[in-house]
């Protein structure tokens, strides 16, 4: 198993956007991330650490607005807290090891998948392909993914 961390150096290359929302606990607009639409087979990962978060075989269309997922890859690397701004009561989600921001978890997702939606912003993400995960280290994750319809 790969070594996670959160690394100063991959945050000062971060654009505007990618460190808001990561580093500042921001959201992005809605429709507006890169991987709302994205379909094609792979993991999605920490953008500052590179842990795996989620796997297309989880993404769904949810009409929120950003890309939604109903577990993640691995639930040891998804941290929950509770979230009181905006006047609302939420459970904000970061990563373990890169403690970015990744979004939200509500309980509204598909009920015959788990009932969770993870409401994430792409800006915090990294999409690995299936094509590329075994070269760069992520193939214990392959059974995990499959074609999105």
């Amino acid at each position: 198993m790969a070594k996670y961390e959160r690394r100063q150096e991959v945050i000062d290359t971060l654009d505007a956007e990618q460190f808001r929302v990561t580093q500042q606990s921001g959201t992005e607009r809605p429709g507006t991330g890169a991987y709302l639409d994205n379909k094609e087979p792979g993991i999605y990962v920490d953008i500052v650490s590179g842990e795996p978060l989620f796997a297309s075989s989880s993404k769904y269309e949810s009409g929120c607005g950003w890309p939604s997922f109903v577990k993640p890859i691995e639930a040891d690397h998804i941290v929950e807290l509770r979230d009181t701004t905006h006047g609302m009561i939420r459970t904000e989600v970061r990563s373990l090891h890169g403690d970015s921001h990744l979004g939200h978890v509500f309980p509204d997702g598909p009920s015959d998948r788990g009932g969770l939606r993870y409401c994430i912003n792409s800006a915090a993400l990294r999409f690995v392909h299936r094509d590329e995960m075994e070269s760069e280290g992520y193939g214990q994750y392959l059974t995990q993914v499959e074609d999105v319809e």
